[in-house]
């Protein structure tokens, strides 16, 4: 269970909600909104002509919204993660030791589910 106050949890939980807002839209931006699910959307290859130099745009284009729908996508989960542990009463708590992540590193980054020494230990930096 988290020993945060419900205050800061509140307060995470929008920030939390506002980050996915803007996240989902700027993966709309990038791409063909086929699916209902915004996982299943794929980057949208740009059209800007037949000349070469068009094409090479094209391609330098579509490469970095592939990139970005990764990276979208990653962060999605991640918020998700974060907003179900709220949900749970788990938010703050450590996925690998079970200690309590200090209020200074959520508030860096809210989708955080590791303490700064396990994330630490995990990168190797211990």
């Amino acid at each position: 269970m988290s020993l945060l106050d419900t205050q800061f949890i509140d307060q995470m939980k929008q920030e939390l909600q506002v980050l996915k807002e803007k996240a989902l839209k700027e993966l709309a931006d990038i791409s063909d909104g086929k699916s209902a699910d915004p996982k299943e959307w794929k980057a949208r290859f740009p059209n800007r002509g037949d000349a070469d130099d068009e094409n090479a745009q094209e391609v330098a284009v579509f490469s970095g919204r592939l990139s970005l729908e990764k990276t979208l996508k990653k962060t999605l989960k991640d918020i998700d993660q974060a907003l179900e542990n709220i949900n749970k009463g788990d938010y703050g708590i450590c996925k690998h030791c079970s200690k309590p992540i200090s209020e200074a590193r959520l508030k860096a980054r809210p989708t955080s589910s590791s303490c700064i020494d396990c994330k630490k230990k995990l990168k190797g930096e211990d």
